[in-house]
């Protein structure tokens, strides 16, 4: 019983970790977000609606600075306040913002935006485990071990994810009649305004793959739908 007690409180300390992770993010959601309404946006985002066959996409604006787009567990697609300002002021076109929300389309089409919250507990409950089996034979290492092991799994899961959505992204794009151009020219833009902070750091570390390879790998994507 006594070395399957490390196992049991992961699995308990999971199971809480997302119920309370899945609240919070929630709450967070609702309290800081409106849904977003911008005539210049409407038409590419109706194309790819079209191209859904749905009768349109609702995207919401999350009110935080840092330029990003997410995919809530519930489905909803969030634009950040800071990343619209970079629309608004002409920096990123209505295309390539469309790729942004296509590409969160497809963490939510192929399952990804719930499962993460998984992963993360997950996440959480494999380094506790492992915490609290290797604290038994390596005392002052251990906590390092854990963390690091169990960060190398969570990112290696995360960056197949990004390649997936990356590959719907440009798909939707390509069926909507926009193409992937804007896609490859958002993931430019965004690389110039993170290169300092990932360019020191291995992409095996990084939960997201490096740009010139999903650039590639996009390339590659079309070079064989053109061939087919």
């Amino acid at each position: 019983m006594i070395k399957v007690t490390p196992i049991l409180l992961a699995v308990l300390y999971a199971i809480g970790t997302y119920l309370a992770s899945s609240w919070r993010t929630r709450r967070e959601l609702d309290e800081k977000s409106t849904e977003l309404v911008d005539p210049a946006l409407k038409p590419v985002t109706d194309r790819m609606a079209a191209a859904l066959d749905l009768p349109r996409i609702r995207v919401f604006i999350f009110e935080i600075d840092p330029v990003n787009g997410l995919a809530a567990p519930d489905g909803r697609i969030f634009i950040t306040r800071g990343f619209y300002r970079k629309f608004k002021s002409g920096e990123v076109t209505a295309q390539e913002l469309a790729s942004v929300i296509a590409h969160e389309l497809g963490h939510v089409a192929l399952g990804h935006a719930r499962r993460r919250m998984i992963d993360f507990s997950g996440q959480n409950a494999l380094r506790t485990a492992l915490i609290m089996v290797l604290g038994r034979y390596v005392p002052i290492f251990g906590v390092w071990i854990a963390n690091g092991l169990a960060g190398l799994l969570m990112a290696g899961l995360s960056r197949s994810d990004e390649y997936e959505a990356d590959a719907y992204a440009a798909a939707l794009l390509t069926k909507a009649g926009i193409g992937i151009a804007p896609q490859i020219s958002m993931f430019r833009k965004l690389d110039a305004l993170t290169e300092a902070r990932s360019g020191v750091v291995p992409a095996w570390l990084l939960s997201h793959p490096k740009t010139h390879d999903r650039i590639a790998a996009l390339e590659q994507l079309e070079a064989r739908w053109q061939r087919g």
